[in-house]
């Protein structure tokens, strides 16, 4: 028979299984059941009643969360030389075009977000096979083919995050980390399920919100009561 470890034995402690809480409540929870020695991201999966299959059905945004994700974003801008000084001034990591093309080309990804313009997307769409499968592709729904690259990379490093929901129906967002203060981690997540919700298609039919869990990287998920969400 297997044996429960302290530590798993304080986290049961701490909240029941078989409760659903609000999202402060379970902010607080989250913290209090995480031990790891690292600072744990915290996530939020949201289940959706809608069939993602169809085109008309698919969520998909953008969210600005209002104390940033506690993740250093490295930002890489494409874009042609009169744009290099804008971007580089507004905080991008790396700036260029042709010679980051090849890079990338040849494996190269060590970015968590690229920027590109309207007017080199020609270039930059040859990458898709090597952007593509590790969601580093600009598209200009998650405002990352603009003109405006220097605002774009001052509000990715803000802490603007874009989601989608994916072939399971589900929405997954690290919305911040356990070093956060719960009140930021609850305002996080309802600035994000709030985004959601505000993007609810229209064919959409029954519960949109069907459920809502809270975790960190390793600690045991929160149910979030989804009647409290809708009235958020």
């Amino acid at each position: 028979m297997a044996t429960i470890s302290k530590k798993r034995k304080q986290v049961l402690a701490k909240y029941d299984k078989t409760k659903s809480y609000t999202i402060a409540e379970a902010a607080k929870i989250v913290k209090e059941v995480t031990f790891t020695k690292f600072d744990s991201s915290v996530d939020v999966d949201v289940r959706l009643g809608i069939d993602p299959k169809k085109a008309n059905q698919m969520v998909r945004g953008i969210v600005t969360l209002p104390h940033g994700s506690g993740k250093v974003t490295r930002v890489l801008v494409l874009c042609t030389p009169d744009k290099e000084k804008e971007a580089k001034e507004a905080g991008a990591d790396h700036v260029g075009l042709d010679e980051f093309i090849e890079k990338i080309k040849g494996g190269w990804t060590d970015v968590d977000v690229i920027i590109t313009m309207p007017s080199v997307m020609a270039k930059v769409g040859a990458l898709g096979k090597v952007l593509g499968p590790r969601g580093l592709m600009p598209n200009p729904k998650s405002g990352t083919v603009t003109m405006e690259v220097g605002k774009a990379v001052k509000e990715v490093k803000a802490g603007k995050i874009d989601f989608k929901v994916d072939k399971a129906g589900i929405v997954h967002a690290s919305i911040g980390k356990v070093s956060f203060s719960s009140d930021k981690i609850a305002d996080n997540a309802n600035e994000l399920l709030q985004t959601i919700i505000k993007l609810k298609p229209a064919s959409a039919k029954g519960d949109y919100i069907k459920s809502v869990h809270l975790s960190s990287t390793m600690s045991p998920s929160i149910q979030v009561d989804a009647k409290t969400v809708h009235a958020g």
